[in-house]
């Protein structure tokens, strides 16, 4: 029961194949207390169930974070119902539909403020609103992605936008490094969630990260879960300002492996169905 005694928050469960459910999950087999959050009623409608499993029907607030006063209110709650916190996770992003097809240099600043306004600034005043009821020991993790990193096709405004997150955890990290409070991200490979639905190709992109991985796999948000809970947990007390990959490997590979036919022509070695 590594998360015993541990109470916190976790915003972005869409449905029970969110990467945000797994870590939820993992954290009250461990022996967290959680709170859950929804966007708006027709999450709160589909989020029910979720909550009764989770065993926090009475802690399930509303928190649309393109809304301050939300995330305010979300503190007064956390305050009410908890007292104070000791993690938050962080599983929220957003571009436009055009942002993530076309070409990249066609992006309209509205969409381009959009997706930086919820996918990255969001952490930033999350962290500050909720700084004033988590604990000394506080950890807090975002979700992030390798398209944020190297060039992902299809991926375009939002890879733009995981960089900048994963810029904004290293300085979140020293920042309330003083308080006591770590900051980490999780980079994890492609999963299907509803969030990658939106993502051209995806399930090419699949195919090519088991097919590449040293583990010759896709991960599970099972995986990723027991990873996120690793890292709100005081296992992990010296790690802050961390990418923490959970991709299977993928993300070390400088070359895709190649086979070659009897005359000496190189052609991408698969794993598993073409």
């Amino acid at each position: 029961m590594i998360m015993q005694g541990k109470k916190g928050v976790i915003l972005g469960i869409a449905n029970k194949k969110s990467i945000a459910y797994g870590i939820a999950k993992a954290c009250r087999e461990q022996g967290a207390e959680v709170a859950i959050t929804f966007l708006n009623e027709r999450f709160e409608e589909k989020l029910a169930p979720v909550a009764e499993e989770l065993a926090c029907a009475n802690r399930f607030y509303p928190c649309d974070v393109s809304k301050p006063e939300e995330i305010a209110a979300l503190r007064e709650s956390l305050a009410r119902d908890f007292g104070e916190i000791d993690f938050v996770v962080h599983s929220i992003a957003f571009a436009p539909k055009e942002g993530l097809s076309g070409r990249f240099v066609d992006i309209s600043k509205e969409a381009f403020d959009i997706a930086m306004d919820i996918s990255v600034y969001s952490l930033i005043e999350l962290a500050r609103e909720l700084k004033l009821v988590m604990s000394n020991k506080c950890s807090i993790l975002t979700l992030s992605y390798y398209g944020g990193v190297k060039y992902i096709p299809n991926y375009n405004l939002m890879g733009v936008a995981k960089a900048a997150l994963e810029m904004t955890t290293k300085y979140l990290a020293e920042d309330l490094g003083k308080d006591g409070i770590r900051v980490n991200a999780i980079s994890a490979g492609p999963i299907k969630t509803l969030a990658a639905a939106g993502i051209g190709d995806f399930g090419f992109m699949l195919k090519w990260n088991a097919a590449h991985s040293p583990l010759k796999q896709n991960v599970t948000i099972e995986q990723v879960g027991n990873s996120g809970m690793y890292l709100l947990s005081d296992l992990s007390s010296g790690v802050t300002g961390e990418i923490h990959y959970v991709d299977a490997g993928f993300n070390i590979m400088g070359m895709p492996a190649v086979e070659f036919d009897e005359n000496g022509k190189p052609h991408i070695a698969w794993n598993g169905e073409n």
